[in-house]
């Protein structure tokens, strides 16, 4: 059998296991594909239960060295490279993310998309309503964060902030930080999170991420047309640097979120995306629209 698995020095990821069980799952079931064997037929000859396999393919789970090797064996795996490189993932699939020591303070319907990011080539975001985690300033964040948790103790507010300004370091990234394209609704920009002072270092800290190459910032003012409607709420676009993954769509709303995955709704909203592109102000527009806001503060 000829190998087309990525090498297993080349698969080092700190970040996280979504990668790796991205990777894993999206060989095991091209070569079950070429085993000629379906899902079912698969999962019974290697004593799982079909939902279990699904998931393994899907990247929603790892899978131990005895799975491995039984599946190994079933799809006829002899080649020594690709048998290594299945290892590697696999063993990776239990490596944790940084954030896995804040999951008491991490949605659980967001950590999917926080182990994607970390690991993302490109993220592409709308927001309708409030800056975007990447994009906020700790005071902004704090203020967000009161709101969402109420109840929350100091201590316990100001771990939430530090994972917000952790997640960000992947615009600092080397050596190739992550490229972020947001499309912001005018609202955000002129909704008064915080009051006065908060919100004009938050204009002031957009204007410096602004500047940076990685980074680029459109703003839909209220003349933009219909797309900025169609979303229901904000939406976000992960590509990752492995080619032969499809990309993340996730959808973010106030107490839960959504991954649509099938590839017709993945274009779908890629589509909306672009439209929302168009229809923004150009980016080159945005430092002279925010300074405007700065000057009436």
């Amino acid at each position: 059998m000829t190998s087309t698995a990525t090498p297993a020095r080349t698969l080092s990821t700190p970040t996280g296991p979504l990668v790796p069980r991205l990777l894993l799952g999206t060989r095991l079931r091209e070569l079950r594909r070429q085993a000629g064997l379906s899902r079912p037929a698969a999962a019974r000859a290697v004593g799982m239960t079909e939902a279990t396999l699904g998931r393994l393919e899907r990247g929603r789970t790892g899978c131990d060295p005895a799975g491995l090797a039984a599946l190994a064996a079933l799809y006829g795996v002899r080649d020594e490279a690709e048998r290594v490189t299945l290892e590697a993932l696999a063993e990776q699939t239990n490596i944790p993310g940084w954030w896995e020591e804040h999951l008491d303070v991490l949605p659980k319907w967001a950590r999917r998309y926080v182990s994607a990011e970390q690991t993302a080539k490109l993220v592409r975001t709308f927001e309708p309503q409030l800056v975007p985690d990447l994009l906020q300033t700790p005071d902004y964040a704090r203020e967000i964060l009161r709101l969402r948790h109420p109840r929350a103790t100091p201590a316990e507010l100001e771990r939430r902030v530090a994972v917000v300004m952790a997640r960000q370091r992947v615009l600092r990234r080397r050596p190739r930080p992550v490229n972020l394209w947001i499309v912001l609704d005018e609202s955000v920009l002129l909704r008064q999170v915080g009051g006065r002072l908060v919100i004009r270092d938050q204009l002031e800290h957009l204007l410096d991420l602004d500047a940076r190459p990685n980074v680029t910032l459109q703003i839909a003012t209220f003349e933009a047309g219909a797309a900025t409607a169609m979303t229901g709420g904000s939406l976000t676009l992960v590509r990752f640097p492995q080619q032969i993954l499809p990309d993340l769509v996730y959808l973010e709303r106030f107490d839960g979120a959504s991954y649509p995955s099938r590839p017709d709704e993945v274009e779908r909203h890629w589509h909306v995306f672009n439209t929302l592109v168009t229809e923004a102000q150009q980016p080159e527009a945005t430092p002279h629209i925010i300074r405007r806001l700065l000057r009436g503060l």
